[in-house]
């Protein structure tokens, strides 16, 4: 390991980047809370400030992702679509198989420059939720209570509402629901079998309700359905800890564009078109376990310099004081205030690692709390109704 590797995995870094998220969140919201008074003048000035809010916040981890572990990402996919990426509104559909899937959409987004206006549906309890779930809520995020017969009318509000969004907006959908293991994989093929539906090797039988209201609400906005199948190159199993620690990995991400006239009307076949699409995705991941390609031509989309630069900023903002408060405890000599700054410190890195290791165990392996639907963005809150 190289010194840059092994600083990158000391406790301290990490302590600083939580620092510098969470402090940055709450400011990012606090800001946001005063942009209310557009909302009765000029709702769309609101929703284009309330934009770069955002990307302020969800780009830092996107920063950890591109800059901090170094992952690269090769975009597989036709020459000709790939022009019209980030410049008209979509619905991306993802696959469900790793730990930092959500990340690899956030940076796939922000590759295209559309990461701070694009869209999920979300739990309403994340409404509540200091930093992410607040700054959701200023973005109009569709927000539900996980029973479908009170929530329908609710998200198709929500949905109905994106019409006349001022930005360029991806809607990501995780329509498996939650994220693949055996165990669930089991499980949903004899769901499969009970239905008559064919089988899938690599994905979990998708939830089709969501996506046909998403369909439904955002026709004639929306241009195209994004099919997106994601995968990693030698067989690596990537965690959100491994990205935290500045490991890299290599993704391999193939998008499909399917112009959203192809997508029927009619919720039944609506619903028939998206197992089929399933099956499609099911073949191109078999195609490359055997042959490490996906098809069509590979392009890596450059790095944007934006989500490193927003970082910087927060970090210089941020890190002064800190370092001046702490200069100033640690100089006085007191006894007690060196105890008391040892011991918050040695707290702070159990905290943090009994939440990657148990949080992560409990929001992205498991979801227990999941439905199924199928709209999503960050780990732990995607939201499914069958």
């Amino acid at each position: 390991m190289d010194i840059a590797g092994f600083l990158k995995s000391q406790f301290i870094f990490h302590l600083l980047i939580s620092y510098i998220f969470i402090a940055s969140g709450l400011i990012i919201n606090f800001i946001q809370l005063f942009t209310l008074i557009l909302w009765p003048f000029n709702k769309q000035l609101f929703r284009k400030v309330n934009c770069k809010l955002a990307y302020c916040l969800s780009s830092q981890l996107v920063m950890l992702l591109e800059w901090w572990s170094g992952t690269t990402c090769t975009l597989y996919t036709d020459p000709q679509n790939c022009c019209k990426y980030g410049k008209e509104n979509a619905i991306v559909i993802l696959n469900h198989n790793f730990e930092i899937d959500f990340l690899c959409g956030w940076s796939f987004c922000e590759r295209f420059g559309v990461l701070g206006s694009s869209k999920v549906l979300a739990k309403k309890e994340l409404s509540y939720m200091p930093i992410i779930g607040w700054m959701w809520y200023f973005l109009e995020m569709v927000f539900c209570k996980r029973k479908w017969e009170e929530d329908r009318k609710t998200v198709m509000q929500g949905l109905l509402n994106l019409r006349d969004y001022p930005e360029n907006f991806w809607f990501l959908i995780h329509c498996e629901g939650t994220r693949f293991t055996e165990q669930k994989h089991e499980i949903s093929m004899q769901v499969a079998e009970a239905k008559g539906l064919p089988k899938l090797k690599y994905h979990l039988l998708p939830r089709t309700k969501g996506f046909a209201v998403t369909v439904q609400c955002l026709r004639n906005v929306v241009s195209a359905v994004y099919d997106s199948t994601l995968n990693f190159r030698n067989n690596e199993n990537p965690t959100l800890l491994g990205v935290l620690n500045g490991k890299k990995y290599h993704a391999d991400l193939y998008v499909r564009r399917i112009p959203l006239e192809e997508v029927p009307e009619d919720e039944q076949e609506c619903s028939n078109w998206l197992h089929k699409l399933y099956q499609e995705k099911d073949s191109f991941q078999e195609e490359y376990y055997r042959t490490g390609v996906y098809p069509g031509t590979p392009i890596v989309p450059p790095r944007r310099p934006w989500t490193l630069f927003n970082w910087l900023f927060w970090a210089l903002l941020l890190l002064y004081p800190l370092f001046k408060l702490l200069i100033n405890m640690i100089s006085s000599g007191s006894s007690l205030t060196l105890a008391t700054f040892g011991f918050v410190f040695v707290a702070g890195e159990l905290c943090a690692n009994l939440m990657v290791h148990l949080e992560g165990e409990k929001f992205i392996r498991e979801k227990p709390h999941t439905l199924y639907c199928g709209l999503t963005h960050f780990s732990g809150i995607y939201i499914y109704y069958s």
